[in-house]
């Protein structure tokens, strides 16, 4: 969560350029990561919010948004990474 929510503190300052691409990838396969962390932890409402950050930083098919509500985007998406890296906790089992 924290790797992803360092991409999108920075991402602001590349959103116009070729790099930009690179922190959709990271957020979506992060995104996507912690989904699956919180389907592990049973806490299913985390599932929904990551899907839906995943589907909208997806590389493949980009949404083109811009303008001062996608930069907004970026800093409540990094906040909602850091509180789901507190929050969900997944068991560990001895092998």
């Amino acid at each position: 969560s924290i790797i992803a929510a360092a991409a999108l503190v920075v991402a602001p300052a590349l959103m116009g350029v070729e790099a930009f691409l690179v922190i959709r990838y990271i957020v979506a396969i992060l995104a996507l990561i912690v989904a699956w962390f919180a389907l592990q932890a049973r806490q299913w409402w985390w599932i929904v919010v990551f899907a839906a950050v995943a589907v909208v930083w997806n590389p493949v098919y980009p949404f083109a948004f811009d303008g001062p509500i996608w930069v907004a985007a970026q800093v409540v998406a990094a906040v909602t990474f850091i509180v789901a890296g507190a929050l969900i906790k997944v068991e560990r089992h001895p092998a």
